[in-house]
């Protein structure tokens, strides 16, 4: 008897959820250090993402998030990817928006609305570097892919990884793109 395709679909995006992983773990960081979080969600915390995120949809006022909860439930896997960016990399550079890293780790860290702040930014870069890696091996693996604000802010709700910012990298394998066609809010 032929095993279902939509079973092996779902297999092959938790695999390559894996190599997305490995891909943000072993992307090029400041200065060498690794402060990115990831974690793999699939079913029932996939699940609990998108409700929060409809909740948040409604608190805030703002439908992008009820959008990208639709979006989270017809994916099979979610993949988060954070950053603890409190910790400065000692360069001194400003580029945070203090004089100083002593500045910097002098400043209070508050929760404002979404994320935890404030962050360094090389932090931030490698945040941003460690997605473009696992985005580049979606393309390679022909998997469709978002990166969505929506689901980071969610998963910072819940406390699904310890990180100061957090993104969430959603994956389908449909005969459309369930990312390209969504309605403008």
């Amino acid at each position: 008897m032929p095993i279902s395709f939509d079973l092996e679909v779902k297999k092959a995006l938790l695999d390559v959820a894996q190599y997305l992983a490995i891909s943000g773990r072993t992307a090029p960081k400041a200065k060498g250090w690794d402060d990115i979080s990831i974690a793999i969600l699939t079913d029932e915390e996939k699940e609990q993402v998108a409700l929060k995120m409809e909740s948040l949809a409604v608190e805030k006022g703002k439908p992008t998030f009820k959008r990208d909860a639709d979006n989270t439930r017809n994916s099979s896997v979610v993949v988060l990817f954070g950053v603890k960016g409190s910790k400065p990399r000692e360069l001194d550079c400003s580029a945070c928006g203090f004089t100083s890293c002593a500045e910097f780790v002098a400043a209070e860290k508050t929760v404002r609305l979404d994320f935890s702040g404030p962050n360094c930014e090389f932090a931030i870069m490698d945040l941003g570097i460690a997605l473009g890696s696992a985005t580049k091996m979606c393309s390679i693996f022909g998997v469709d892919s978002r990166i969505m604000y929506t689901i980071g802010v969610a998963a910072k709700k819940l406390n699904l990884i310890d990180a100061d910012i957090i993104l969430g990298l959603p994956l389908a394998a449909t005969g459309k793109n369930i990312y390209f066609d969504r309605p403008k809010v």
